[in-house]
């Protein structure tokens, strides 16, 4: 009777399951992948997630087909002591192949994410001097997050520097958010925006995002800031441009009085150090 080959099986079983599983991930699990598709950054970050996880899938699956095989042919089938098999120290082959695979899984997503990266920009945030930004941003229009404890206000340059204590957006629009901070280092998580950018003071961290349809969206404080951090939350919104040209003028009329009570619009902001409180 010949000898089992054992590595050929589990690579077999290896292939079956790759096979049916990774269409599974792209297919049926991709689509539904966070943080959706709401805008043309977090429809990437869903592309992105799904490249990651079918890359992960035959990985993944490689250590599980292994581990189960391995359960299920050295398992012990009699009861009777036996004695522990013959060390083994090393095997050329696989340390080689598994060098050469890990290598090229790294170099592929490390490639593949800084193309992605440059392609149109990023929700995280670059910095007052983006390297990487969307095609047309020079017309975007600035939404200047200012975080303080605990709350979001916004302010719009383009539209005499008025604040707003809520935020709509215009659909099929890039935005360029200028998140600072008042006071101590907040996040700002536009989740179903696909944008999470650090808030710090006296720092202009600059993040695109480009808009489709309508859309409601939640955001967070994603950087633990004091004590009433957990209800530091707003809900906004992604509207039509007509509708959002008429709630740009109702808040104009409510807060354009109080404008010069502001200091000048400023791309950061350095406040005094009382205000860190919390």
């Amino acid at each position: 009777m010949s000898e089992v080959n054992h590595w050929r099986r589990v690579v077999l079983w290896w292939l079956l399951a790759s096979v049916i599983m990774t269409p599974v991930v792209v297919f049926l699990l991709g689509p539904g992948l966070p943080p959706g598709n709401g805008t043309v950054e977090s429809s990437g970050q869903v592309v992105d997630n799904t490249v990651l996880l079918a890359v992960s899938t035959p990985v993944a699956l490689a250590v599980l087909v292994y581990f189960v095989y391995a359960i299920v042919a050295f398992r012990e089938r009699s009861p009777e002591t036996v004695v522990d098999g013959p060390p083994i120290r090393g095997h050329a082959h696989i340390q080689i192949w598994w060098l050469i695979v890990t290598t090229g899984i790294v170099l592929f997503l490390a490639g593949y994410g800084t193309v992605r990266l440059l392609a149109d920009g990023a929700g995280g945030g670059q910095g007052p001097n983006p390297i990487a930004a969307p095609a047309g941003a020079s017309h975007a229009l600035r939404v200047q997050v200012i975080a303080q404890q605990w709350k979001f206000t916004y302010r719009w340059p383009a539209y005499g520097g008025i604040e707003t204590p809520e935020i709509e957006l215009p659909t099929n629009t890039i935005i360029q958010f200028n998140v600072t901070s008042l006071d101590v280092i907040h996040s700002f998580w536009a989740y179903q925006l696909g944008v999470k950018a650090d808030a710090n003071p006296g720092i202009n961290n600059i993040a695109y995002v480009t808009t489709k349809g309508p859309l409601t969206f939640n955001v967070r404080c994603a950087e633990l800031c004091g004590l009433w951090h957990g209800y530091m939350f707003d809900t906004g919104r992604v509207v039509p441009k007509s509708q959002w040209a008429r709630w740009m003028a109702r808040q104009r009329i409510l807060y354009a009085p109080g404008a010069h009570l502001l200091p000048p619009y400023a791309p950061q902001y350095f406040p005094q150090p009382t205000r860190r409180g919390g």
